[in-house]
């Protein structure tokens, strides 16, 4: 297996050191260890050197789509010529099924899938049965139930130039395959046929294939472009995998439908004898419904809860995730963890919040208890299958930290140690730099202090809040004569916009940012801000993980003295590094204690500081400020009508007789947002009412 990794950059800093660790620790089975590295230290790279070298299936996890995304785009430039694929969640729009007993509302499962993502997604797993030099960047969706990867590996189509075969059989087995057929309007999932000829974009690829048949015989297969009709290449054979993630075997069903109807028996005696006879009736009618609808078409809305009975597992069992398609051919595999201090909580908690819902459904009759193994892994579960970790943060949790200081060497193999020169590794890339004055209490804890630009971690200075709000503008107006920006940290949303609008008052380009406004419109503020039409942006927890403003030179903190998640020593650290990819970069705190949390991250940032300094000294290098380029917009902007902005969409549009075309789009753009604002924030009824107004519209 090769991993051919392009870059234009060498290892440097201690890059070279941090790799090298890294790879020692693999080839000795250590089970647990971090990568501490700080803001702009080239962590992505580091772990790209890694996987080249250890030349292992990788799985790296983050805790957000929009880190993902980022991580997805470095690695694939990294190493084009390899299998890297994007592993989210594909809904851009998600009410999952629910009940409240309260008002007696039943909420019915709905979803609006992003075919792109989908088609990524089901891109990864297709690479993950077909090759070995796959790269996965996913977030936490990759620990939710998606069906047996052996199942999903026995439903395919194999078809090879010159076979025989009767071009019915291949429709028919498209159809399993959940592939539709439409002859009029050819996407992603569909086949059309074409007299003796079928067409066929298979769900996992942008481009075609055209297979012609000739007196039932497989005369000609070719991939070709959708669009234009033009053929890309000849093939001689291919394989076509299914449309949809959870496969079910007709061979299965009777002995599955035996199950279920038991199971259906035990629990509508059960609700019956708690007098919920309405209940077991509801039951009884949905249960026997879906029953009829796999009989005959083998798919049903909701056929996930019915998950256990298909795999073959006992209640209890952990389902089948996406990690199963890495280990199901028992090959080794790399697991890296991104912003392990945020992503190894966000797992934790996934499984208590899906079955406190999933049981309400379950005590009123709109599922089978099966429903509770249609879940997330457990954090036991997700542990228990990883085969060696590495957690990468700036400031790694405790949790991680003691893993890695537990985890013992399980075997060391000399002639593979990166101590000696193996033939397998190049000794320019990995050679280790004069690091003196560089800490590392464990060889399991593997530190990345210094950047390759020089840049080191920023001054901190604190000071009293008393006239902190004045004392901020002038220090505003210092960074601006410089055309520098600044971010200044609030604790509340409403903190965030009453100062934003009293600097705006003073004349001041001042944007806020936080949760309640849109993912889009986030990255537009952002490069608004860098592009100086903005020279401050307040918000909250939002200038943490993984914000990249090279021009950011100031870094506010104000209410640094109250304690809590948002003033922890964690998030301290990680908004101090915010100002660290500037030269002349300095953190300003206004408080009047200095709490636990603030003495500790001032110590940790001065003792990184006091190593980039050092380091530099002796190697004679200038700090550089970062020089990154403006990614181009996901969405061209669209015009504003200002006077809906100021007034309730819905009331607005009830005023108006005849709606434009123009209106008409414009006012579905905005409903759709408002709906999956109110998804996010877990509002289904007001959801319910946006999706039925666009409904109405369109």
């Amino acid at each position: 297996m090769i991993f051919d990794l392009k870059s234009d950059f060498k290892p440097t800093g201690d890059q070279p050191q941090a790799i090298k660790q890294l790879i020692e620790n693999l080839e000795n089975d250590v089970k647990h260890q971090v990568l501490l590295g700080v803001t702009g230290s080239g962590k992505t790279f580091t772990m790209a050197n890694v996987i080249r070298n250890v030349k292992r299936p990788t799985l790296v996890i983050s805790h957000n789509k929009t880190l993902a995304a980022q991580l997805y785009q470095e690695f694939r430039d990294f190493f084009p010529n390899n299998a890297v694929s994007y592993f989210v969640s594909y809904y851009d729009y998600y009410q999952p099924e629910a009940y409240v007993p309260t008002t007696d509302t039943y909420i019915e499962k709905e979803a609006e899938i992003n075919e792109e993502i989908d088609k990524l997604r089901l891109s990864a797993t297709t690479n993950l049965l077909t090759r070995d030099d796959v790269i996965v960047v996913a977030s936490v969706s990759s620990i939710y139930n998606i069906g047996s990867p052996v199942e999903y590996g026995k439903f395919i189509l194999e078809l090879t130039q010159g076979k025989s075969i009767d071009q019915k059989d291949i429709l028919a087995r498209l159809t399993d395959l959940q592939y539709e057929r439409n002859d009029y309007e050819f996407r992603r999932g569909v086949f059309r046929v074409r007299g003796e000829s079928i067409d066929l974009i298979p769900a996992y690829m942008d481009n075609g294939i055209r297979i012609d048949i000739k007196n039932s015989k497989i005369v000609k297969m070719a991939e070709f472009d959708p669009l234009t009709g033009d053929i890309v290449k000849l093939v001689e054979k291919t394989v076509v995998y299914p449309a949809k993630h959870y496969m079910t075997d007709p061979a299965t069903y009777q002995d599955a439908f035996t199950a279920i109807r038991s199971d259906l028996e035990k629990q509508t005696e059960l609700l019956k004898n708690q007098g919920k006879l309405l209940e077991a009736q509801r039951l009884t009618q949905r249960t026997n419904y879906d029953l009829e609808m796999i009989q005959e078409v083998g798919y049903v809305n909701g056929i996930e809860n019915y998950s256990i009975y298909f795999d073959g597992r006992k209640p209890g069992d952990a389902p089948y995730s996406l990690i199963d398609y890495f280990t199901h051919k028992g090959k080794d595999w790399l697991l890296v963890i991104d912003e392990s201090h945020i992503t190894i909580p966000q797992i934790r908690g996934m499984y208590n919040g899906d079955r406190s819902r999933k049981q309400t459904l379950i005590d009123y009759g709109f599922r089978l208890p099966s429903a509770l193994d249609n879940r997330p892994l457990k954090f036991d579960e997700f542990m228990r299958r990883a085969d060696q970790i590495v957690y990468v943060s700036a400031t790694p949790d405790e949790y991680e930290i003691s893993l890695a200081k537990s985890s013992a060497v399980i075997s060391r193999n000399p002639s593979t140690s990166l101590g000696v020169n193996s033939a397998t590794r190049d000794p320019q890339e990995i050679s280790h730099p004069d690091l003196s004055g560089i800490r590392n209490d464990n060889n399991n804890v593997v530190e990345q202090l210094i950047r390759p630009t020089g840049l080191v971690d920023p001054v901190i200075t604190i000071k009293s809040t008393t006239g902190q709000i004045q004392d901020l503008m002038e220090e505003i107006e210092k960074r601006v004569k410089k055309k520098e920006r600044v971010l200044v940290t609030t604790l509340t949303k409403r903190m965030a916009e009453e100062l934003a609008s009293y600097l705006e008052e003073r004349k001041m380009k001042v944007a806020y940012l936080h949760s309640d406004i849109i993912t889009l419109d986030r990255q537009d503020v952002l490069d608004k801000l860098r592009t100086g039409e903005y020279d401050v942006l307040v918000g909250i927890n939002l200038l943490r993980e993984g914000l990249d403003l090279p021009e950011v030179s100031l870094v506010v903190i104000l209410d640094a003295d109250k304690e809590g998640f948002l003033r922890s020593k964690t998030s301290l650290i990680q908004t101090m590094g915010r100002a660290a990819r500037h030269a002349d970069s300095e953190v300003i705190m206004y408080a009047d204690n200095t709490t636990k949390s603030m003495q500790g991250a001032i110590d940790e940032v001065e003792r990184r500081r006091t190593v980039q300094l050092t380091y530099n000294k002796k190697h004679g290098i200038t700090p550089k400020s970062i020089k990154k380029a403006i990614r181009a917009r996901l969405v061209e902007e669209e015009e504003k009508n200002e006077e809906i902005e100021r007034v309730d969409l819905l009331a607005y549009m009830n005023t108006k007789d005849v709606l434009l075309p123009d209106e008409k789009k414009m006012f579905i753009r905005k409903l759709r947002a408002e709906m999956k604002a109110a998804a996010q924030r877990l509002d289904f009824e007001a959801a319910i009412k946006y999706r039925n107004q666009i409904k109405s519209l369109t």
